[in-house]
């Protein structure tokens, strides 16, 4: 009987009392299905503030139209930023399910006190019809942005531990579990993309028409519904037994390379063939059969402990002498596992800059394709669209295309490639680089339609809408929002999947984190492109009285031309990479 209940077990999973998880009984689709159920709430709480909050702040704060956009800005960056604190956690002291509890707490918090200050009139700057408005400021300032940052600090907690918390569910040594984990990062962008309609569409309709704290009261409503849903789904979890902190072995891994490759030279040769496991340099002592019985014995607890690719490699090799039998100090102490786990962490690094130029593009369309449709004839029919509801053509996409490329796409290049995959995952980033350099040539093309007419019309300096469609700006953001589907679900899964068991939260944070400096990135380099074009007197291209006289066609032109730039230097890592994940292998 004890042995029937040992081999039900996962090995290095608890249940949410801290008991050891049974196969059959915990994880799988179900467990993972309240998953992506809180994500849509989740992501309606974030985007229904996040796409409309510049709106928020000029018109309601008072504050600046340059104010407003950084401080959103600032805001959305340093939401996905902070997911690398909720990865981090999430690996080295906590759960995932411990830390999307108290993160959408933290979320639910911030709600609550943006909520209050929207719907209490003294807790918000006076009103004001003329030119110039006393902006927030003291005490009501502080509120708003203690607020904000809470909201943030939450997202970032729920970014780093759910999409882990959701994949940790499936049982990777088999292909039916990692199949099965497949499709649910695919639907996990799905539902992201649900969960935006959503937001996008009712809760900025409530903004617009029934005012701010209606906006608020939804997003408040929606997280502490998701923490119930999560909760519900409770008993159904496979909870990964946090590892310790990751960013300690890479840090020792580090430091004691350096130091053996400043001291000894000739250290690294000498362990390259060393045995699996550093911890066995006794000889055994005994019979014969003593010692080869201990040997056998050895060898299946070595087996059964670690992986059989714990075995120092050639790339890399640098790092190779931090798993010297004998370190320059205990502390430094390296197994082989732990130099090979932070070398595949550097790989992965590389690809993970990759993706940046891609978020800069997506920062970039969601602020200038907003004025550029602001310009343009928004009715379609009787309705009118308000600008801030642009991101429904690519979020409309995404739930199309998803479920398309899970059911039909992946089975036939499963059957056309007979592999596991189909498409690896760095193929699928990839792709989605492609599309990104397609979406800024057609935003450049269409930007030059719309200058054309606005100049025909002698409208380059007037505020009228100009005649011509805004459905034509719909065309760039459906090539992003296929660009998004398959990098962003490429690239958690491919963190997942890659980076070592004890990092994998926080390496799966990365793929926020590319979002963050994607945005921080395209302040940059408009900075850099208004800088430099408005030297000598000339006028930036990006600045004006009007956005027809910038020249936002040739700024889109040399994002295209960057972002095929950045595609070649993904090529040039994405075609050295080797995949040491089964599930991963073209």
């Amino acid at each position: 009987m004890e042995v029937e209940e040992e081999v039900s077990r996962w090995e290095g999973y608890s249940d949410w009392r801290n008991r050891a998880a049974v196969k059959g009984r915990h994880g799988g689709m179900l467990a993972a299905s309240f998953v992506l159920v809180v994500e849509i709430l989740e992501n309606l709480a974030y985007l229904a503030n996040a796409s409309n909050l510049v709106l928020y702040l000029r018109e309601y704060m008072h504050m600046s139209p340059s104010k407003s956009a950084n401080d959103v800005t600032n805001f959305m960056g340093t939401a996905f930023l902070l997911a690398l604190l909720g990865g981090f956690l999430s690996d080295a002291f906590f759960s995932t399910f411990q830390i999307f509890l108290i993160s959408a707490s933290i979320e639910f918090l911030g709600l609550i006190v943006l909520t209050i200050q929207a719907r209490t009139p003294s807790l918000m700057p006076p009103s004001c019809n003329g030119p110039t408005c006393a902006e927030v400021s003291g005490s009501k300032e502080a509120m708003l942005f203690v607020g904000l940052y809470l909201v943030a600090l939450g997202v970032g907690g729920i970014k780093g531990s759910l999409p882990s918390h959701g994949a940790e569910q499936f049982d990777e040594s088999t292909p039916k579990g990692r199949k099965q984990r497949s499709t649910f990062f695919n639907y996990y962008v799905f539902c992201l993309a649900c969960g935006a309609l959503v937001a996008v569409t009712f809760v900025v309709w409530l903004e617009d028409n029934k005012g701010w704290e209606w906006g608020f009261g939804v997003s408040t409503i929606a997280i502490f519904v998701s923490i119930l849903i999560f909760l519900s789904g409770s008993r159904f979890y496979r909870n990964k037994i946090p590892c310790g902190s990751p960013l300690t072995t890479i840090s020792k891994v580090l430091l004691a390379a350096s130091f053996k490759c400043f001291t000894s030279a000739s250290s690294s040769n000498a362990v390259v063939n060393m045995a699996v496991s550093p911890s066995n340099h006794s000889v055994a002592k005994g019979t014969k059969e003593e010692v080869k019985s201990q040997g056998e014995v050895e060898k299946t607890r070595q087996e059964e402990a670690v992986p059989p690719q714990a075995q120092l490699t050639n790339s890399l090799r640098c790092l190779n002498g931090a798993a010297d039998e004998k370190p320059v100090h205990r502390l430094l102490e390296c197994t082989v596992q732990q130099v090979e786990d932070v070398k595949v962490v550097l790989k992965m690094l590389p690809i993970f800059a990759c993706t940046i130029m891609l978020n800069c593009c997506l920062a970039q369309l969601s602020t200038f394709s907003v004025q550029q449709a602001a310009s343009m004839n928004t009715k379609i029919g009787s309705l009118k669209i308000p600008p801030a509801s642009l991101p429904v053509f690519p979020v409309v996409f995404i739930m199309i295309l998803a479920p398309i490329y899970d059911h039909l796409i992946i089975p036939f290049a499963r059957k056309a490639t007979k592999t596991e995959t189909g498409v690896t995952h760095l193929q699928r980033i990839g792709v989605g680089l492609v599309l990104s350099i397609l979406a800024m040539a057609v935003a450049a093309l269409v930007e030059i339609k719309r200058k054309g007419v606005s100049k025909d019309e002698g409208l380059l300096d007037s505020k009228e809408t100009l005649p011509v469609t805004f459905l034509w700006i719909a065309l760039q953001y459906l090539f992003l929002g296929s660009a998004d589907l398959f990098t962003l679900a490429g690239l958690l899964e491919y963190f997942f999947t890659e980076a070592p068991s004890s990092m994998r939260s926080l390496a799966t944070s990365l793929s926020w984190a590319s979002l963050a400096m994607g945005y921080y990135l395209s302040s940059v380099i408009v900075s850099i492109v208004n800088s430099i074009t408005g030297s000598s007197g000339n006028t930036p291209w990006l600045r004006g009285k009007s956005i027809n006289r910038y020249k936002l066609d040739y700024f889109y032109w040399l994002m295209c031309v960057l972002s095929a730039a950045n595609f070649l230097h993904y090529l040039f890592w994405a075609m050295r990479y080797k995949y040491r994940s089964t599930g991963s292998r073209s």
